[in-house]
């Protein structure tokens, strides 16, 4: 190696020793560039990883199946996992819905129904128009001679449909007066009706809200339905109907929200609506529609609200002074609420699989391979196995079994989980995912110390589901009124279905006697629940 040449250095011990200082703090900045450029590119490659997963996932929403069911997901774990993990398998112990039901008392164990195969039946209840097809008189006599005897029939069933039959009802009001005295002239009441001074019937009412609110078909639609029929009903004047309608429901839903308040129990979730004319907000913009349900499956109350904002004030007006169980999803405005003294709040264990779920599919595991994304979801599975096997028990054996069997099995997914955070980076779906799981694990667990919770907030979200449909149908309300109405409508509906009551009906009875109330006591025994007796 050959000696650097030494003629630039200064003989001076002083300036040698300043020379050799500048180089030092000159060596210092490169590698301080350096280390800039290091971190940069993490970050750019950070950032391309996470644009590459929300491409992924943006493309699944799109384009794949919406359902949460994943081919990722599996019950054993590889070598490697296992290195990392030695109780990995242990952790993730799966639990066989066959051997949770042999472990159930007999008496409460559902038998397995038995799936027939061909064409259902059509329902008893419909009427039956017997169509009879007889041999012609010729064919009933035999080749020898002979008359040929009957012996009995053979029946087969065909479904009719006619077409909605339109009628007009004509109201005469029958009129007197005295012919002696000339009193004047007396002519009996009309008795009142949903919509004064309209000419439209409690059926007719309830035929329209169902039809908007229940199968998402637009008022436009309507209109040109009518207009086939050559009644001449204007969609503007159909949305005043229904405006004027929902004010007429008022009273019903008050007595529906005090219960709701009072049932000790309350899911709670939002989803968006665009309403076109709002103050100080473009037509772009987005409102919100809220939605509450109570928790008890027996008295099933859904109630819609809408506000122009998301935020926490809007869910505190809302609750008012509840006390009770609170279950949402992680939405920043719900925790102060949860904070608030008399309040319990449960997380939805549904949002923290969805989010394993995003983390399979922006990185799936290559063929014999198992991530911690596919671990989770299979732990996961597990508690869901037990919360199926146990839906129809009473909430005292519900709590029991969840501590015999979910409480190990929730033990087992912490201790995987305080593992897999200090084995995973916090960026990445997986990441975030496991942070999620770790940052509302106490208020996921809430539901083992109780038996009527409910493990997720799925009520509520299968409750939005009319709404979000019916909302691709009409893309819009129009007015703040008109998105207030819309609330009211679905209100009065899904809480007639989770009653089993069907919504034509009940509207239909509800429009025609609501008006005729004079006291609560007549309103209450309109509300869903106290009609599930009445024949309709």
């Amino acid at each position: 190696m050959k000696t650097p040449p030494t003629d630039h250095l200064p003989d001076d011990i002083s300036a040698l020793k300043q020379q050799l200082l500048a180089q030092h703090q000159l060596l210092e900045e490169k590698n301080n560039q350096l280390k800039n450029k290091e971190q940069l590119i993490n970050q750019k490659q950070s950032r391309i990883q996470f644009l590459e997963e929300q491409i992924i996932l943006f493309k699944q929403r799109q384009f794949g199946k919406s359902s949460e069911k994943s081919d990722q997901q599996v019950e054993l774990f590889d070598e490697v996992e296992c290195e990392a993990d030695a109780s990995a398998v242990d952790t993730a112990e799966s639990i066989d819905a066959e051997s949770l039901h042999s472990e159930l008392p007999l008496a409460e164990t559902p038998k397995p129904v038995k799936k027939t195969s061909g064409r259902k039946p059509l329902p008893a209840e419909l009427p039956r128009v017997r169509i009879e097809h007889d041999l012609p008189l010729a064919d009933k006599i035999c080749a020898c001679g002979c008359a040929k005897k009957h012996i009995g029939e053979d029946t087969s069933e065909q479904l009719d449909i006619i077409p909605a039959v339109v009628q007009v009802l004509v109201h005469a009001r029958q009129k007197y007066v005295c012919e002696a005295c000339e009193s004047g002239v007396q002519m009996a009441a009309l008795p009142t009706q949903p919509i004064p001074k309209s000419n439209a019937s409690p059926g007719l009412l309830a035929h329209i809200a169902v039809a908007k609110y229940q199968d998402g078909l637009p008022l436009y639609r309507m209109e040109t339905i009518f207009k086939h029929m050559g009644i001449h009903l204007p969609r503007n004047t159909l949305a005043n109907w229904m405006m004027k309608s929902s004010e007429l429901l008022q009273p019903l839903y008050n007595l529906l929200n005090d219960q709701l308040l009072e049932s000790g129990y309350i899911h709670m979730d939002e989803t968006r609506v665009q309403v076109l004319k709002e103050p100080d907000k473009t037509t772009e913009s987005l409102s919100y529609m809220w939605v509450r349900k109570t928790g008890d499956r027996e008295h099933p109350i859904i109630l819609f609200d809408y506000a122009s904002r998301r935020r926490t004030d809007v869910a505190r007006s809302l609750l008012g002074d509840y006390q009770g169980y609170l279950q949402t999803d992680d939405y920043i405005g719900y925790h102060r609420i949860g904070q608030q003294k008399g309040i319990v709040a449960l997380a939805c264990m549904a949002h923290a699989r969805r989010k394993f779920i995003d983390a399979q599919k922006v990185s799936p595991s290559p063929k014999g391979k198992v991530s911690k994304a596919d671990m989770a979801v299979t732990m996961i599975k597990g508690l869901y196995v037990i919360e199926a096997a146990i839906k129809d028990q009473p909430a005292e054996q519900k709590y029991q079994i969840r501590q015999e069997k979910s409480l190990p099995q929730l033990n087992k997914l912490r201790a995987w989980l305080d593992k897999a955070l200090q084995q995973t980076l916090p960026k990445g779906k997986t990441g975030e995912a496991l942070a999620y799981l770790d940052k509302n694990w106490d208020k996921l667990t809430v539901y083992l110390t109780d038996g009527r919770l409910h493990i997720d907030n799925n009520p509520v979200e299968n409750a939005i589901r009319p709404f979000a449909i019916g909302r691709k149908n009409w893309l819009f309300s129009d007015s703040q009124r008109g998105a207030k109405a819309s609330a009211m409508m679905y209100s009065l509906i899904e809480t007639a279905k989770a009653n089993d009551l069907e919504p034509y009906a009940y509207l239909r009875r509800v429009f025609a006697q609501l008006p005729l109330c004079e006291t609560v006591e007549d309103i209450e025994k309109l509300l869903p629940e106290n009609m599930k007796a009445a024949v309709i």
